[in-house]
C-alpha cells in the first residue's frame, strides 16, 4: 500500500457511514466531539460551518469541508441561527417535512471511525478544518467520486449499494487528502505533504510501510533512496519532523497496537510481523511507545472497542 492509503487503514476502528441531506432554511444543527473525523459537501444551495475555534466558513455549491478531528462542529444556514444538538453524528439531520419553504440546501455528510489517539502525522498535521473550494477543472477524481457517492445514496437501496457506499467513502477520504496536499505544493518546504513530493524521502517511506519488519538502518533506507547516509538523514528528519528510526519505531508499533486489537494473533507472531525476533524486547518497545504493555493492551482495547 501506498503511504496515505496506509496511513488511513491503521487508524480505522470501524465502518464509515454516509447520508444525503435536504433542509430549508432556517436550521441549524451542532454535532458531538467524536472519535473520527466528518466531511460535508455542498449539492445544492449553501450553509455555514461553525467550527468549535475560529471563524465560521462559507460553503457553496461543490464545495467540501473535511473535519479530521471531529470536536463538535455545527452547520448552519446562517452563522446566527439557533443551533439544535444532532441526535447522533450518523443520523439523518432533519426528519419529517421541512419546517419552511426557506431556500433549500442539500448536502452529502459523513463519518470516519479513526483512532485519533496513533493519528498518523499526515492527517495529525492538518488543520481542524480542510475547505475545499469547488474550482473549475480541479480534481476531477475527488468530483467524480462525490457524484458517484451522492447517486448510490439517492433513493432507494439497490444491489450492492451498501459495498458500493463503503467503498466510495474509502475512495472520497483518499480523494479529498490528495486534494488538499495537491492545492499546496509550494507552501511550505517541511512537512508531510513535502516529504509526499520528495522522491528520495517517498522511497524510503515505501520501504518502511511495505517492508516494515526488515532489519532497517538508516543506512539502508538511504541505499533505497539514492542519497548518503547523513544527507538522507538530515531530509528526512527535516520534512517528517522524525528520524527514520525512530518513525521506523512508531509505525512498527502503530501496525503492532491494530493487531492486537483486530486480531487473534500471539504477541509473539505480531512481534515477527513488526521486525522483532525477541518477544521481550518488542514488550519493551511497545511499552515505551504506548506507555502499557501489549497485553494489556488489547485487554484494554477488547474491553472499550472503538
Amino acid at each position: 500500500m501506498d503511504v496515505l492509503s496506509d496511513a488511513i487503514t491503521a487508524m480505522r476502528l470501524g465502518r464509515p457511514h454516509s447520508s444525503r441531506t435536504v433542509l430549508r432554511a432556517p436550521w441549524g444543527v451542532r454535532f458531538q466531539p467524536q472519535e473520527g473525523a466528518g466531511f460535508h459537501v455542498i449539492l445544492q444551495g449553501s450553509c455555514w460551518l461553525i467550527p468549535v475555534t475560529g471563524e465560521p466558513v462559507a460553503l457553496g455549491v461543490g464545495d467540501v469541508a473535511f473535519l479530521p478531528r471531529e470536536l463538535g462542529h455545527a452547520i448552519a444556514d446562517a452563522p446566527t441561527t439557533p443551533l439544535t444538538w444532532a441526535r447522533s453524528p450518523l443520523a439523518p439531520l432533519q426528519e419529517g417535512p421541512p419546517p419552511s419553504d426557506g431556500p433549500r440546501t442539500e448536502m452529502l455528510c459523513g463519518a470516519y471511525l479513526l483512532d485519533q489517539s496513533r493519528a498518523h502525522p499526515l492527517l495529525a498535521g492538518l488543520p481542524d478544518v480542510v475547505h475545499l473550494p469547488a474550482r473549475i477543472g480541479r480534481h476531477p477524481s475527488l468530483r467524480g467520486a462525490i457524484e458517484l457517492l451522492g447517486q448510490e445514496l439517492d433513493g432507494g437501496p439497490r444491489p450492492g449499494g451498501d459495498a458500493a457506499v463503503l467503498a466510495l467513502l474509502d475512495v472520497l477520504l483518499l480523494y479529498i487528502l490528495r486534494a488538499w496536499y495537491d492545492d499546496r505544493p509550494g507552501e511550505v518546504a517541511t512537512g508531510w505533504g513535502a516529504a509526499l513530493r520528495d522522491p528520495a524521502v517517498l522511497a524510503a517511506l515505501h520501504g518502511i510501510h511495505e517492508r516494515p519488519e526488515r532489519p532497517w538502518t538508516v543506512q539502508s533506507l538511504a541505499g533505497r533512496s539514492g542519497l548518503s547516509r547523513a544527507a538522507f538523514a538530515r531530509r528526512f528528519s527535516e520534512l517528517t519532523g522524525s528520524a527514520p528510526m525512530a518513525y521506523l519505531t512508531w509505525w512498527r508499533m502503530t501496525i503492532a497496537a491494530r493487531l492486537l486489537r483486530d486480531t487473534d494473533l500471539t504477541v509473539r507472531s505480531v512481534a515477527a510481523q513488526v521486525g522483532y525476533t525477541s518477544e521481550f524486547a518488542f514488550a519493551r518497545a511497545f511499552k515505551r511507545e504506548l506507555g502499557t504493555a501489549p497485553g494489556h493492551y488489547r485487554d484494554t482495547t477488547d474491553a472499550n472497542p472503538g
